[in-house]
């Protein structure tokens, strides 16, 4: 049977405006819905402006929203521009939204994009995935930030090989920096405040409050990402995070068991229930294959790609299991700054990332632009 109308604007709830930090339902940039014979779902969305460089991750989220419901055998999208009284509505409720959000004022420009590292589960190497891919972006000369959100479970200062005490300067934290060729990573993480073998025994509150300072209490200057390694599960940093940082975006670190996957499944889950949008999933410890070419799947295979099919996003990159990757991460020199197949895989996982899944765009004639305008306002108002 096809959906209902519905049915089909619940789905379309689940793509979130990335600059906004709402969903298009919200927003009101939905125009209309049309249920057609045959399974034939038309959908009209209104853009801020007709060349906004997020128009492309736009229709792809809502093909893949929509087209994943029962029933539904196409998705034809229409995309139009909003007239100036509809452009007024989106940015009063964005100018509500901020207002609403100045009890975490966060120094994190508009114009970066915010990636969540997430798993369902602990050991499928997700905080490798975080700092490689940051690596692999920093060496595309960009200004990557990394916030260790896996309080308890801080690894980030020893897979780099940083140590050191952070400092503040005029009330801010300031964070630890490393070069990266043309790039610069931007690294926060409670390792630079606790010893490694310290046990941190605080409370979902207090986990909650200790993010939230990393948020809202560092000065994180010019970014272009911010990786943030978050602990495994569904928990409470998780929920924290999406009520925070609405406009943070999800990838999703699986292993090819099926069971990995239905784990993970739940972490996707979550966060499209806190209407954060999914970017796609990475596959860790795929087949290995040795110096001869022959691929051994020491773990199955499959279930990055079936994952991606089930939560209707992308597969963005899968990177094989190596023993590289534990020696590198020991000795705390990431395998995405040498040579070899695990570099080759993150380089294609950040290439991925900044060409396609989660590009920085200039976004001086769409909603980031008008957004900063709102918040200068905001914070006139208030000075």
């Amino acid at each position: 049977m096809a959906p209902t109308d519905a049915e089909v604007l619940a789905a379309l709830a689940g793509v979130v405006d990335p600059e906004l930090g709402a969903d298009i339902v919200e927003l009101g940039m939905v125009r209309s819905v049309e249920i057609r014979p045959g399974g034939e779902v038309a959908v009209e969305v209104a853009l801020t402006v007709a060349g906004c460089p997020l128009r492309t991750q736009l229709r792809t989220d809502v093909e893949s929203h929509v087209s994943a419901l029962p029933g539904v055998t196409s998705v034809e999208l229409s995309m139009g521009e909003m007239t100036p009284e509809e452009r007024a509505a989106v940015m009063d409720k964005a100018r509500r939204r901020a207002q609403e959000d100045r009890a975490v004022s966060l120094d994190i420009p508009v114009s970066a994009r915010v990636l969540a590292v997430a798993s369902g589960k602990g050991g499928v190497g997700k905080s490798s995935v975080t700092v490689n891919l940051a690596v692999a972006l920093a060496r595309r000369g960009l200004v990557v930030g990394i916030l260790d959100a896996d309080i308890w479970g801080f690894s980030v200062p020893r897979l780099l090989g940083m140590q050191g005490e952070l400092r503040a300067e005029a009330k801010k934290i300031v964070p630890m920096e490393q070069p990266v060729g043309e790039g610069l990573l931007k690294v926060v993480s409670m390792g630079f405040l606790a010893k490694e073998d310290e046990a941190i025994m605080w409370r979902g509150l207090i986990l909650n409050r200790a993010v939230q300072q990393f948020l809202e209490d560092v000065r994180w200057g010019h970014l272009d990402y911010l990786l943030i390694d978050m602990p495994p599960g569904t928990g409470d940093i998780q929920m924290g995070l999406a009520r925070m940082l609405p406009r943070t975006e999800v990838l999703v670190v699986t292993t090819p068991p099926v069971a990995a996957q239905k784990v993970a499944a739940r972490a996707a889950d979550m966060a499209r229930k806190g209407h954060l949008r999914v970017a796609g999933v990475v596959e860790n410890m795929g087949p290995f294959v040795c110096e001869h070419g022959d691929s051994y799947p020491l773990f199955g295979e499959g279930g990055g790609a079936r994952l991606a099919a089930e939560l209707g996003v992308p597969l963005v990159g899968s990177v094989p299991l190596h023993p590289d990757m534990s020696a590198a991460g020991d000795a705390g020199t990431p395998v995405a700054v040498s040579d070899g197949p695990l570099s080759a895989a993150f380089g294609d996982l950040a290439r991925a990332v900044a060409e396609t899944v989660a590009p920085v765009v200039e976004v001086s004639g769409c909603t980031a632009r008008m957004l900063d305008h709102v918040e200068q306002a905001l914070d006139a108002a208030g000075a």
